[in-house]
């Protein structure tokens, strides 16, 4: 199968650009808006079309004709159960902004990734209102849990697709791994073990369960931390301090418990470890906990390549 076309919106650190990557896809543009993020992606690929806008006034009539696959990871804020799920009535509810571009654009297929509280009933009359916006198309919704593709830590978080109809007869979701997901301690052993912390190996056998889900904070709040008081105190049951982020591994001497460093963060996401995060720590921690999984990525990117490039194979038989 030859390269199939991506336009990327909110592409935050590249979770979802990377998982596309890896299943093939060819970048034709990564729009976001937050500058460490874009450097984040100039750096890492500097061969990609990187377009620093906010989605709400980016203008994609150009690349009409050009794009296969509209993909996105919309803010949460909006649909979390963290916030006041104001759903449609928040000011980052980027919806809109990404039905108006995918009518610009006119892709064979959507790819949107969201929090599990745009699942609720609260929301289903918004969730038909976006199926009717795309009344070419196909769409389901599933929720996925990171874990089910290799990725240490839960992370339930639901994918909106929607294809072209006509094409989606070749379209199934990701089948989970065979394989179980890596523990936090297996994951970060090489990593909390890398200043010769005397500790490390008994640390890795407390840390013996996957992580909560990670959170990337808002920019209203203070630096990075682990999340709220329950996600903290399910970090301690793993040997894990939540309350803030550490500059580096322990030294050979340290006691207590040890916190994560951004390297041990974005490996716990399932980033690749020469994968460099642009900013200070509170910017870079905010970049990895706001992304989408690479490996979460790819497994559905996968799924939409195999069906995009069935149909189109015959089309050209036919």
């Amino acid at each position: 199968m030859g390269a199939i076309s991506v336009l990327e919106l909110c592409a935050g650190a590249g979770g979802q650009a990377l998982g596309f990557e890896q299943a093939g896809f060819a970048h034709v543009g990564l729009v976001e808006l937050d500058g460490h993020a874009c450097k984040t992606l100039r750096f890492n690929r500097p061969e990609w079309n990187v377009i620093e806008e906010n989605l709400n006034t980016f203008d994609a009539r150009p690349f009409r004709g050009r794009v296969d696959v509209v993909a996105a990871g919309l803010p949460c804020p909006p649909f979390s159960k963290a916030g006041k799920q104001l759903g449609k009535l928040d000011e980052r509810n980027l919806f809109p902004a990404a039905l108006r571009i995918i009518d610009e654009v006119r892709p064979r297929a959507v790819i949107i990734e969201n929090v599990r509280g745009i699942l609720d009933a609260v929301f289903e009359d918004y969730r038909t209102f976006i199926a009717g916006q795309l009344s070419d198309y196909w769409t389901d919704w599933k929720l996925l849990n990171a874990s089910d593709y290799g990725v240490p830590q839960l992370r339930p978080r639901v994918n909106f697709v929607a294809i072209r109809k006509g094409l989606e007869h070749g379209f199934s979701w990701p089948a989970a791994s065979k394989r179980k997901a890596p523990t936090v301690g297996e994951s970060l052993f090489t990593l909390m073990a890398s200043n010769g912390w005397k500790g490390a190996k008994s640390w890795k056998t407390r840390a013996s369960e996957i992580a909560p889900t990670l959170v990337g904070g808002s920019k209203k709040h203070g630096g990075p931390d682990l999340g709220p008081t329950r996600a903290k105190k399910a970090w301690a049951t793993l040997g894990v301090d939540g309350m803030g982020i550490a500059d580096d591994a322990p030294t050979p001497e340290f006691f207590g418990m040890p916190r994560l460093t951004v390297r041990m963060a974005a490996r716990i996401q399932g980033f690749p470890d020469d994968w460099q995060f642009a900013g200070g720590k509170t910017a870079a921690y905010r970049q990895i906990g706001n992304a989408f999984p690479p490996p979460v990525a790819h497994a559905v990117a996968t799924q939409v390549r195999r069906c995009l490039a069935g149909s189109m194979q015959l089309e050209i038989a036919s």
